[in-house]
């Protein structure tokens, strides 16, 4: 009797089982180190501004200020682009960049492995980055830094790589949580931007360590929205439209963005010197930006909380914009380390408080944020992370709608304009290729029955090894394998070519059933969905599967080349396009 293979039971709407809840807890404990960690490298800024910019050694919160050197000022930024690039150089080169490529990167083709040594270097690196006046936010350093630990933590266990991305990933949206208090936008985060799939065993998990880090947070920093502001719009068409304008507007200007950083990346790729000295290059621009505009450079929470505040005039806020798009385009594309969330932050609030002339009377502040959050969806293709980050970065949901039609437009802007995004293309450049689409598996959803042939040749399980190597040397086209079958029908063995050519270099006798009887069979039931199919398939490495009736006997096969008919009929419903009502003309693709 053949030894069958286990099958996998007919499947519910998820696969998740118990272990989730460990993976939970852990991640939970990720959360409440990802505070910690949050907690000091904000201490680590703090640090380094007060050594580069007042001379003094403390950690209250500071503010690069180029008035208090004068032309002195301008070698800060370059001073600390020296540090990052020998640390890059001689500690590891995956510090360089703004953190959520390089989690990308690991999660996709690193199996979600980050070493020691980078959770180590990057928050060192990006607090000397951001201390010396360069124009980066702190949230990207501490979503690679989160990332790691969480990683960090998975390697000490025996886990998948699954298991592992779901750790690496939970460390990253705390990480994000104990920066902001925004921990459904860090969860939306994760699922738009980090797990690359939509799963009840990754989704519990990133929530778990969210709401860790949320409580947590309340232990070490400051309680309450970062940036309160009780903005409200009234709902109207007109209203609706403007904020629809000016999310067009922080879409095109997304564009442009990324164009900048990709645009100075590549001109520092031509230089005739190692990267090294790239960020000092680009250090130079940043200190020289700080003297035209001391506001571009740093984290710039002060700036924000000013455009929410309707503090800046005009001209200055035109200033800002456009100060800190060069020099954090230029220092972003020279290498150095740092984030991009709230440098996105102030210059879409720069659009907004310039838009605000043309557009509809609002509140003071609203038109900054709504540019805020569209800036940030479009860039970071992410338009429901940036709705609900605008949402609980000010405390108010007034604005929930306007928000919404604003990131929505801006992301179908640069969705439709752009091949990738700010975040994606770093990775692109690397020689990795990354889809932003999730839908459900079609295999998953196909039954064995819709793709199966109804119509299968067996040879009998009674027939002897030399009329079978007699059948499969006759000119006739043959299969590369058959089910072999006893009197009634039920499968005992597959018989394929490679069998038949053992049989003549052994001089095998006997019957089907003896000689191949006592192997493993893997068959297939006609109501169990393809994908489970797919999986054993795979693990078993069989290229042709009887399928079995409730009976026992075999009512079909399925070979690889009948798994493509699923593929192609989902691309049918992706791309032929028929009328049912009306005209009736011939189908069209796209």
């Amino acid at each position: 009797m053949p030894h069958p293979v286990s099958r996998t039971p007919l499947q519910g709407d998820f696969t998740t089982d118990p272990r989730v809840l460990l993976l939970a807890l852990m991640a939970a404990a990720i959360g409440v180190a990802a505070v910690a960690t949050a907690w000091a490298l904000l201490g680590l800024i703090a640090l380094c501004t007060n050594i580069a910019y007042g001379g003094q050694f403390s950690f209250a919160a500071a503010t690069p200020d180029p008035r208090l050197l004068g032309w002195l000022s301008v070698g800060v930024p370059v001073v600390g682009a020296l540090i990052i690039g020998m640390m890059a150089r001689f500690g590891s080169e995956k510090i360089r960049g703004h953190g959520i490529p390089e989690a990308m990167e690991a999660i996709l083709i690193g199996q979600s492995r980050i070493s020691p040594r980078v959770a180590i270097l990057k928050p060192l690196s990006s607090a000397v980055s951001i201390g010396t006046g360069g124009p980066f936010g702190a949230e990207g350093p501490i979503i690679m830094t989160g990332g790691a630990i969480g990683s960090l933590f998975a390697q000490c266990f025996h886990m998948s790589s699954a298991e592992r991305k779901t750790l690496l990933v939970a460390g990253a949206a705390a990480g994000m949580t104990a920066i902001f208090a925004t921990p459904i936008a860090a969860v939306l985060l994760a699922v738009e931007l980090l797990l690359f799939e939509w799963k009840p065993r990754s989704f519990i998990p990133v929530l778990a360590a969210c709401l860790a880090a949320s409580v947590a947070r309340g232990w070490l920093l400051p309680l309450g929205p970062l940036f309160a502001h009780a903005g409200a719009l009234p709902l109207t068409p007109a209203m609706l439209l403007a904020a629809c304008a000016l999310g067009l507007v922080c879409g095109l200007g997304s564009g442009v963005l990324t164009a900048m950083v990709y645009a100075a990346e590549d001109a520092f790729g031509v230089l005739p010197i190692h990267w090294m000295w790239w960020p000092a290059i680009g250090g130079v621009a940043v200190g020289l930006g700080g003297m035209i505009e001391p506001r571009a450079l740093g984290v710039g929470y002060d700036s924000i909380r000013d455009l929410l505040g309707g503090a800046v005039p005009l001209q200055a806020v035109l200033l800002l914009l456009v100060v800190k798009a060069v020099i954090w385009a230029v220092a972003l594309g020279s290498g150095t380390s740092g984030g991009v969330l709230a440098p996105l932050l102030i210059m879409g609030g720069a659009v907004g408080a310039v838009a605000s002339g043309v557009l509809p009377h609002a509140g003071v502040g609203d038109w900054a944020l709504i540019g805020m959050a569209a800036m940030m969806g479009g860039t970071m293709r992410a338009p429901l992370t940036a709705t609900m980050f605008a949402v609980e970065l000010t405390g108010g949901s007034g604005l929930l709608l306007p928000l919404l039609a604003a990131c929505g437009t801006s992301y179908a802007v640069t969705v439709l304009l752009l091949r990738r995004s700010i975040l994606t293309e770093k990775v692109a450049r690397r020689g990795h290729h990354i889809t932003r689409e999730y839908q459900v598996d079609p295999f998953a959803l196909a039954r064995v029955a819709d793709v199966m042939v109804a119509r299968v040749d067996t040879l009998p399980a009674a027939m002897r090894v030399a009329e079978a190597v007699a059948f499969f040397a006759e000119g006739t086209p043959r299969h590369k394998s058959y089910p072999v079958v006893d009197g009634a029908g039920r499968p005992v063995a597959m018989i394929a070519r490679a069998d038949v050519l053992h049989f003549m270099q052994h001089a095998t006798e006997g019957t089907l059933a003896a000689v191949l009887g006592g192997r493993p069979l893997v068959t297939a039931d006609p109501e169990e969905p393809v994908a489970a199919l797919v999986a054993r398939m795979v693990r078993e490495a069989a290229g042709r599967v009887p399928v079995v009736g409730a009976d026992g006997r075999v009512v079909g096969i399925v070979a690889r080349k009948d798994l493509l008919a699923v593929r192609a009929r989902n691309l049918a419903e992706e791309h032929e396009r028929q009328a049912w009502f009306g005209w009736r003309t011939a189908p069209q693709r796209s």
